[in-house]
């Protein structure tokens, strides 16, 4: 029996690096008054705590949930099942080179029953997932809904970026629907299994190791303007009472294991703190740019940040390319040539990326490495250059990164199996030498 209160759905809220707590209870008076952990929980309830920072953290992020039954409570052992096309860090196959630029056509569909779990495909992984580190991305191709099926991860919080399709997340906390142009964040540790509304799905997941999503510092931006807290939604309390075999998967330092219980999981009727999955619509990103001359650095495009230990630099950064006016005068507008410490792994939801014309379409992707040079090809720099430079909108684009300052090293899947362009390297071949030696500006 699915029991959820009237208006269930999403709520507003914030969260640590987005603000405050939320609370929800599926039944009136499951939330305890002024206390954490009675001695009874109301309705025959069961206190138990979700952390996902140290218990002494600066800022700790923890859920207090009252729940049917404990989480502890499953019938068997778990036992170690393998899911070939999910891969974690380090994980370095010898006859791949991750050395290079690399652009992948959308990854097709199959005829095959795909959930969320089987349909996985790593493409890239970065740092190493035993001490919390780095990431991996991944392809999602889901066809199937888990049946009586239940997973989560111990080693990571998944930013889930839909391209195609809309799925569900049934989670412990409540349910979230998401669909292209919209990102969901799954935190660590949470319990959900994942059903498909409108299939076949497609989109890409960031695997985040280490600290969790927040919003970036904006520094002199100041209060307004990228993405606000307020957009954050959160799933309000939804239970299910049902006393069924299931079977709950986790990922726990790279291997899978699997248990069975006697009920669904997803029994907790109340909830409150500010350790919960999140949506967000991406066309509430408000970006900034540059509004007289000069091209400012991509970071302005920041929507969320997983900091590492070294004030300044990200273990992820989640940046978005979105419809955007272009006004800057006397300035190359498309991204410049460049080459930095981050791996930058860009994914297209939809439409045309400015500073490639051709060859990334929706549903593709690329795969820049630390320290390789890339920009535009020869026919974004060309019109670039000798464009009339009035205000114009760029419209129809929504392209994102996935940006990290370890070295992303390819699968097997990615190097052999995906639709990667053998000839992309080639998109620069045809650039011209343009220096003769005379003083002129242009």
């Amino acid at each position: 029996m699915i029991q959820a209160p009237s208006g269930a759905g999403i709520t507003e809220g914030y969260m640590p690096g987005f603000g405050n707590d939320f609370e929800t209870e599926a039944l009136p008076g499951a939330l305890p008054e002024g206390m954490n952990s009675p001695q009874k929980c109301n309705y025959g309830l069961y206190g138990e705590q979700l952390s996902g920072t140290a218990f002494t953290d600066v800022r700790p992020e923890r859920t207090w949930c009252y729940r049917i039954r404990p989480s502890v409570k499953h019938s068997g052992r778990y036992a170690r099942i393998d899911l070939p096309y999910w891969h974690s860090a380090p994980h370095i196959p010898q006859d791949v080179t991750s050395l290079g630029q690399y652009r992948w056509d959308p990854v097709p569909h199959t005829d095959q029953d795909l959930t969320w779990l089987t349909g996985m495909r790593t493409m890239t992984t970065a740092g190493d997932v035993n001490t919390q580190v780095g990431m991996a991305s991944h392809i999602y191709l889901v066809t199937a809904s888990m049946q009586d099926a239940y997973f989560y991860s111990a080693d990571s919080e998944m930013l889930v970026v839909p391209q195609e399709g809309r799925l569900r997340f049934c989670t412990e906390l409540g349910i979230i629907d998401v669909e292209p142009q919209e990102i969901a964040i799954l935190p660590r540790g949470l319990v959900y299994r994942v059903e498909v509304l409108d299939g076949p799905c497609r989109g890409f997941v960031c695997e985040n190791y280490g600290a969790k999503f927040e919003l970036p510092g904006r520094g002199p931006i100041g209060a307004n303007c990228m993405a606000n807290p307020r957009d954050f939604k959160a799933p309000v309390a939804v239970f299910e009472d049902r006393e069924v075999t299931s079977t709950l998967t986790i990922k726990w330092c790279g291997q899978f294991h699997e248990t069975q219980i006697g009920h669904s999981p997803l029994d907790v009727v109340a909830w409150h703190g500010n350790y919960a999955p999140l949506k967000y619509d991406l066309k509430t990103y408000c970006p900034v740019g540059a509004i007289l001359f000069d091209h400012p650095d991509p970071s302005i495009f920041t929507v969320l940040t997983a900091p590492s230990g070294q004030p300044g630099v990200a273990n992820i950064d989640f940046v978005l390319f979105r419809e955007r006016w272009m006004v800057a005068e006397d300035t190359f507008r498309p991204p410049w040539y460049h080459k930095n410490i981050m791996s930058e792994l860009m994914g297209n939801i939809y439409g045309q990326y400015d500073a490639k014309p051709k060859g990334f379409v929706p549903g593709g992707m690329s795969l820049h490495n630390m320290m390789l040079p890339h920009g535009p090809d020869k026919t974004a720099f060309e019109g670039a250059s000798n464009a009339d430079l009035h205000p114009q909108k760029l419209d129809n684009t929504m392209s994102f990164m996935f940006e990290t300052r370890f070295p992303q090293h390819l699968t097997q899947f990615a190097a052999k199996e995906a639709p990667l362009q053998d000839d992309y390297i080639d998109c620069w071949t045809d650039i011209e030498k343009k220096f003769d030696g005379s003083p002129g500006k242009k």
